[in-house]
């Protein structure tokens, strides 16, 4: 009897300090995804505004003369791609690229996280890159910059690393709410694509849905409440069809391993130069973006406009082959150049414009079964980011928040856990994972070389 008193007592003082955790993390996840939906507002804002000057620049200083039109953009291009690099490397390299692999790193205490760095050099390196038209989405920074809003907030309260890692994985969540306008996306992100590191219980999950939750009522607040890619809604295909999207994710699985490996290598390409070769590399590519961007806009950017012409048909197919093999090549090159900027816009123009172009020849050999190509255009925007990255989950509910179409799920379904499989049985690894490998390799790499 006494034995069963003193049982409950301590089950009530358990449940007890469960509660306490879990309104501490409750209202710390709020705070932060409010946080990060404000500067993730106004880090898309300061873009918006930065893209009209440059526009304004380019018209001023082109003075109608046609040497200057061409010569303005590429001037303004590596102007801004030197000044982003040299915040980077000279104050936080890890500020390079989406930063994801270092908040994985974080969480599995492998990496620190310097907020107070990557704040501020995450923020500006980012709008100076997607102003320079490189081939990079602001979704990485902001991810990044959302688990460094976790970071510094723990860092102030002097949390326990349980504590710690939960706000700095919160943060991530919130910072995709924020970017893309998909809370479900953001948390699904968290659960599936940071498993390996993050701490599951009760508390931290509402500490993870709260921050994704806020961030997206902040986010809609200063941007509108409008959705991310404004399509027509697409009518679920007929059952005889869907074999057809277990094909379709074949390739995406054969894709992102490709993907996957070649990006790797341009990362290791850039890394290996010597910095003067480094910088001419860079110049070098500056001009090649400034010039199509004056070329043919769609081959550079984050791709969403290229998404929205896609989807509506815009496009001709032979050009849709054009612009998906110089943007993979393009992504490969502007995200291994070391760029703070994020790939997830850019998987989603490639898989919206490959999905087209494939929807295009299915539709004109089984017309009875596919009547509306563009359902292979969303399918494909799940597709790649979901070969490459390996969550399916969150590509089939990120893709259905951003376009409103959830009655293709199971087309969605279908192709994605394909794209899963293949690019598992090819032998590839997801991709985030990879760079956080490599950049612990480079890391042991250099302090055996400084000893």
């Amino acid at each position: 009897m006494v034995y069963k008193m003193h049982y409950r007592r301590k089950l009530v003082f358990l449940s007890l300090k469960e509660r306490r955790q879990t309104y501490f993390l409750l209202f710390s996840g709020i705070f932060i995804g409010a946080g990060i939906g404000f500067i993730g507002s106004a880090f898309n804002l300061t873009i918006i505004y930065a893209k009209h000057l440059r526009l304004e620049f380019i018209n001023i200083f082109s003075n109608n003369s046609v040497i200057l039109q061409w010569f303005t953009p590429i001037i303004f291009t590596v102007i801004t791609l030197i000044a982003a690099l040299f915040l980077v490397r000279k104050f936080a390299p890890e500020t390079a690229g989406s930063g994801i692999q270092e908040i994985e790193g974080s969480l599995c205490n492998v990496r620190k996280l310097r907020w107070h760095r990557v704040l501020p050099i995450k923020y500006i390196g980012g709008v100076l890159t997607l102003i320079s038209g490189m081939i990079t989405g602001r979704e990485g920074p902001t991810i990044h910059m959302g688990g460094a809003i976790g970071a510094m907030l723990s860092d102030k309260l002097k949390l326990k690393p349980f504590f710690a890692h939960t706000l700095i994985a919160a943060g991530a969540g919130a910072g995709l709410s924020a970017a893309f306008g998909a809370p479900m996306a953001g948390i699904l992100f968290v659960i599936e694509e940071m498993k390996p590191h993050f701490r599951y219980n009760f508390a931290s999950m509402q500490c993870v849905i709260a921050a994704a939750v806020a961030s997206d009522i902040v986010t809609k607040l200063m941007m509108g409440s409008g959705h991310e890619i404004p399509m027509h809604l697409l009518a679920s295909p007929p059952v005889t069809s869907l074999w057809l999207f277990i094909i379709f994710g074949a390739f995406f699985g054969i894709l992102g391993f490709i993907f996957n490996k070649f990006l790797v290598r341009l990362m290791d390409y850039f890394t290996n130069l010597k910095s003067k070769t480094y910088w001419i590399n860079i110049i070098i590519l500056g001009v090649i973006i400034g010039a199509m961007y004056k070329a043919y806009p769609a081959f550079i950017g984050s791709g969403h406009d290229l998404i929205l012409s896609s989807l509506n048909n815009h496009i001709p197919a032979i050009f849709l082959f054009i612009i998906f093999i110089v943007r993979l090549g393009g992504t490969w090159v502007c995200y291994g150049s070391g760029i703070p900027g994020g790939i997830f816009a850019p998987m989603l123009s490639l898989g919206t414009v490959f999905g087209m172009l494939f929807g295009h020849y299915a539709q004109s050999i089984f017309p009875n079964m596919i009547a509306d190509p563009t359902i292979f255009a969303v399918a494909g925007m799940s597709a790649l980011f979901t070969a490459t990255v390996r969550a399916p989950l969150t590509g089939i509910v990120l893709v259905a928040e951003l376009t409103m179409n959830y009655q293709i799920i199971l087309p969605l379904i279908l192709t994605c856990f394909t794209a899963t499989i293949v690019a598992n049985l090819l032998g590839g690894k997801p991709i985030y994972e990879t760079m956080l490998f490599r950049t612990l390799r480079l890391e042991n790499r250099q302090s055996i070389k400084a000893s």
